[in-house]
């Protein structure tokens, strides 16, 4: 088996299906299948070249396509699967690997909190403990501690809703423009959460193909895996969150500041720091998550982040501009898994300078996420356009 650096694993194929609150004539299957077949097409190959896949119905597009034997994961998808397969290629058990998920059909009867952040738990059923309730826990102890505003939390809000309205793929496309005031203005979910700070729910599929840099020579634009890391304190949705929990590996370790240590190794696998990223793609279920991140990772000091977005960095022109298709928000939320992809897809565009709208300028470091403090985990992934 050949080996390599992970360095040497490059991201060229990427896609979105169509995105909306229901697609008619698909359902998690096909949609899974169609955004796999897009993402090959855009790494100009075909399935016969893939010989690794990721993803819930990864057996499938192996079935369906006889490119077996290949590798295969059951990896639960997003920033860690991105991963794995990067470690596959650089391990040499694959040389070209599909991640692709979907979700259509699942919740077309449910009308509010999304069915995959809702397991029935003791510890969490009784008590009202639904998603927003979890991750209004966490921005309610930010704001007693450091005096975090909603306004700050609103800004963030509109900021990343604007930038759905105005992408034309995007589920929301066309519903603002949006001020904080909107905001504010919307009504009460989970304390401190209007309804315009949390994200919404929908369907659509995604996709992305990995190969090694050598394989990927005389492609147009192929993006670099620079590092990653992955956080977690304990199962999702499941057990009520607290701030101050952990700790024991290092006190600055804990649920609040969840992702510090992830995005700590990514920046030490690229030798960059916060102040070499050109484009942040943060994950954005609820808008307090943004404040978090950047204090997390080391944008700005704890208790500082309120301020920090209040600052202008992170609209469009700014120094950190965020989330810029409109992410939960705005642009899709479809499934348990399809929006932890979504973040990596925008960040591979961003550095390929194709995003169709809010395209950052000479962008050449993105860093990636996913996940929230609510949910006890964030995972963390730094893309570039070229080698460390």
């Amino acid at each position: 088996m050949t080996q390599r650096s992970l360095h040497d694993v490059v991201i060229v194929g990427v896609n979105n299906t169509p995105q909306a609150k229901l697609l008619e004539g698909h359902d998690s299957r096909s949609v899974s299948l169609a955004a796999a077949l897009g993402a090959v097409a855009d790494a100009g190959l075909s399935p016969l070249d893939i010989d690794g896949v990721v993803g819930p119905f990864g057996n499938d597009f192996i079935h369906q396509h006889r490119i077996g034997p290949v590798w295969r994961s059951l990896s639960p998808l997003g920033i860690p699967a991105v991963l794995e397969a990067a470690m596959a290629i650089a391990c040499g058990l694959a040389t070209t690997v599909l991640i692709t998920t979907g979700e259509a059909g699942s919740h077309r009867h449910r009308t509010s909190t999304a069915p995959w952040t809702r397991p029935t738990n003791e510890f969490v059923a009784p008590y009202g403990m639904f998603t927003a309730a979890e991750f209004a826990l966490m921005a309610r102890r930010h704001m007693h501690l450091y005096g975090t505003t909603q306004e700050s939390l609103a800004h963030v809000a509109a900021v990343i809703r604007n930038n759905g309205h105005v992408h034309p793929e995007a589920v929301f496309h066309g519903r603002g423009p949006f001020t904080a005031s909107d905001v504010l203005a919307s009504r009460m979910v989970a304390d401190p959460f209007h309804l315009l700070d949390c994200a919404m729910t929908s369907e659509g599929g995604a996709a992305l193909v990995l190969t090694s840099a050598d394989r990927a020579a005389g492609r147009v634009h192929p993006v670099h895996i620079l590092g990653g890391g992955i956080d977690h304190f304990g199962p999702a949705y499941q057990n009520p969150p607290v701030w101050e929990s952990g700790g024991r590996r290092r006190p600055d370790l804990i649920v609040g500041t969840v992702g510090r240590r992830a995005s700590e190794l990514a920046f030490a696998a690229a030798g960059l720091g916060p102040q070499d990223v050109d484009v942040c793609e943060f994950y954005d279920p609820f808008s307090f998550e943004i404040i978090r991140q950047f204090e997390a990772y080391g944008f700005c000091g704890v208790g500082e982040g309120g301020d920090f977005v209040l600052s202008g960095v992170i609209e469009p022109g700014g120094r950190f501009p965020i989330t810029t298709d409109g992410g939960t928000m705005s642009f899709s939320h479809g499934g348990a898994a399809v929006q932890l992809l979504q973040r990596v897809i925008r960040g591979v565009q961003q550095l390929r300078g194709t995003c169709s709208t809010m395209q950052v300028a000479g962008a050449e470091v993105a860093m990636c996420t996913g996940g929230g403090s609510g949910a006890m985990f964030t995972d963390v992934l730094l893309l570039g356009t070229s080698k460390p």
